[in-house]
């Protein structure tokens, strides 16, 4: 009874082994520092999403970023490059109006300061308007390989009306926006007083009811006032 567990726990084991060899095998290990932490959190992700998904990755840097696709599979294959230091030497190269083999060339001489002094060094400072231009490429980005992706406080402006993941426990993003946009759900019933409501569909309690009168405020789950019929 004890063995199975025990094979278990040991292909456990080899699984986080090979995912802590994956990491450490990139060819200047994995510290970005590109000076905004938003960037930094998605680069890690796109780790992942390039390590499993290698050619949609590839098509994005070529087809989105101008990378030749000789030097990106050369980076991925043959150098040993993080697929998120890939994906910030060719944001930033075009953000420079620089070609991606130029950064590429100038994060292999110096990278001990990590992307963010690379990108100020290139006139890309984190923190400007050039920098955030960067920093919105990655939307649509993620958005291409149907990844989700939570903006920060200085992207939402940028994207408005886009609700982040998991917002509610139900996975349905900015509904509790959505609520409160639309009143929730307000229940009031108000009657008219006098004539009958012509407008008003058959079999309704409203309708030709002379002698009463009702002012109906229904208040809503989402923070809204809803007006009641009347």
């Amino acid at each position: 009874m004890q063995r199975p567990f025990a094979t278990f726990v040991l292909a456990a084991a080899l699984a986080g082994a090979v995912g802590s060899a994956s990491a450490q095998e990139f060819v200047f290990g994995w510290n970005p520092r590109s000076g905004d932490v938003w960037v930094d959190t998605q680069l890690a992700d796109i780790n992942r999403y390039g390590e499993r998904y290698r050619d949609p990755f590839i098509d994005e840097m070529t087809r989105y970023y101008g990378a030749p696709r000789d030097l990106v599979s050369d980076l991925l294959l043959r150098r040993h490059w993080a697929p998120g230091d890939v994906y910030f030497a060719c944001a930033l190269a075009q953000a420079a109006g620089r070609p991606c083999r130029y950064v590429v060339d100038e994060w292999e001489r110096d990278h001990g300061q990590g992307w963010g002094a690379l990108a100020q060094r290139m006139g890309i400072k984190p923190g400007s308007a050039e920098f955030h231009r960067l920093k919105r490429g990655f939307v649509p980005s993620f958005d291409r390989w149907g990844r989700p992706v939570r903006l920060d406080a200085s992207l939402a402006p940028d994207f408005p009306g886009r609700g982040n993941p998991h917002d509610d426990e139900g996975g349905n993003p900015g509904r509790d926006k959505a609520s409160k946009a639309h009143g929730g759900k307000g229940h009031g019933r108000g009657h008219d007083r006098g004539d009958d409501d012509d407008d008003a569909p058959p079999g309704l309690p409203w309708q030709g009811d002379d002698d009463t009168r009702g002012n109906g405020n229904g208040h809503g789950n989402g923070g809204g006032h809803g007006r009641g019929h009347g």
